[in-house]
């Protein structure tokens, strides 16, 4: 049997320099598809090095830094979207970002690992921790919606306040969820795996590290200020672009690793690569925007659109029913990628988000 690989995107980094070409031309729609181009290998070149990283510095305190760097590419864009006062998109880039992961990724991983294998296996513990904190930011974020929903009258400041209250009590949870997996039940986990030991030097892990997360603040940038005027030539809606478009782009080389171990049989990685990272999403980088909102002046409430409320929440639960036994196969899989598919659907004829 010919033996796997994991993927790499590397080649596409020849578009950092062709998208700084295409914004000193002035060619806006360009410059849009190039620097989003750009973005996904940059962010497999961070997700790889904090991985060296980790590697070096102990088991807990390695999963204590992946956990924590593990979608840094996508609050680097959001940052340039809020700052540009871009809230609709950044809000759908989020919601986008969970579904990816909980029905694109995992359904891809277990349709190929499926393939592979008959049925695999899994850790429902493991699964049934991430589902429940899952179930919980769902139930955060939708607080915001239902009180405008049922108290419309309510001002900006009351918004901002009870954002303000949900945010810290996600973060509260992401710490004490970290506290659960990385000190207290590690064993719960922590897959069988080959002993990682480190390919690179630290310091040339650093060194890749630091320059990649620069380079997405640049090319992160060229995306934000070409976004509405290529949205605009492509007649893309832009709640598409951001549920749907944006989410693909920072996160496309962690998909294709977590494919990679499902492909390989090792599903307890996958796991924590797809449902792990839209986990860290909700109770982490969703929340810490909004205290970043207020410190670079651009405050963003947490009330999503009804849409982005339904369509995470109905995610969470198919995937909650799906890794309830701690088994998958290929039929799994072809659900989870037909609910997203159902989903980008309906996104791409919403017009209504600015």
């Amino acid at each position: 049997m010919k033996r796997l690989t994991q993927p790499s995107l590397d080649w596409l980094l020849v578009f950092v320099p062709i998208s700084l070409v295409a914004d000193l031309l002035g060619q806006t729609t360009v410059v849009f598809i190039t620097s989003a181009l750009a973005i996904v290998p940059l962010a497999g070149l961070i997700g790889r090095s904090t991985d060296q990283v980790a590697r070096r510095v102990g088991s807990r305190l390695g999963g204590l830094l992946n956990a924590t760097l593990g979608n840094i590419t996508e609050l680097i864009v959001c940052i340039f979207l809020i700052n540009a006062s871009n809230f609709a998109i950044v809000k759908a880039s989020l919601i986008g970002s969970i579904l990816g992961n909980l029905l694109l990724v995992l359904g891809l991983s277990f349709v190929v690992g499926g393939i592979h294998h008959k049925e695999q296996t899994f850790s429902s513990r493991a699964a049934g921790v991430h589902s429940a904190s899952l179930l919980l930011a769902v139930a955060g974020l939708l607080m915001p919606a239902l009180l405008i929903l049922t108290t419309p009258e309510v001002g900006f400041v009351e918004k901002e306040v009870v954002s303000s209250v949900v945010a810290i009590v996600l973060i509260l949870l992401y710490l004490a969820a970290l506290a659960f997996t990385q000190i207290t039940h590690p064993h719960l986990f922590r897959a069988a795996d080959e002993p990682e030991t480190p390919t690179r030097s630290l310091r040339r892990s650093m060194i890749v590290l630091v320059a990649s997360a620069m380079l997405v603040g640049v090319e992160s940038e060229l995306l934000v200020s070409s976004l509405t005027p290529a949205i605009t030539a492509l007649h893309l809606p832009a709640i598409f672009v951001g549920l749907i478009l944006i989410p693909i782009i920072g996160n496309a080389a962690e998909h294709a690793s977590a494919v990679y171990f499902a492909a390989r049989d090792r599903v307890d990685l996958t796991l924590e690569i797809a449902v792990g990272s839209s986990t860290q999403i909700a109770l982490f980088v969703a929340p810490i925007l909004v205290f970043i909102s207020l410190a670079i002046g651009h405050p963003m409430d947490f009330v999503f659109t009804a849409f982005e409320i339904a369509v995470v929440s109905l995610a969470t639960l198919i995937v909650a029913l799906i890794v309830l036994e701690g088994r998958s196969n290929w039929l799994s899989g072809v659900q989870l990628v037909g609910a997203y598919i159902v989903i980008g659907a309906a996104a791409f004829f919403i017009r209504s988000a600015t």
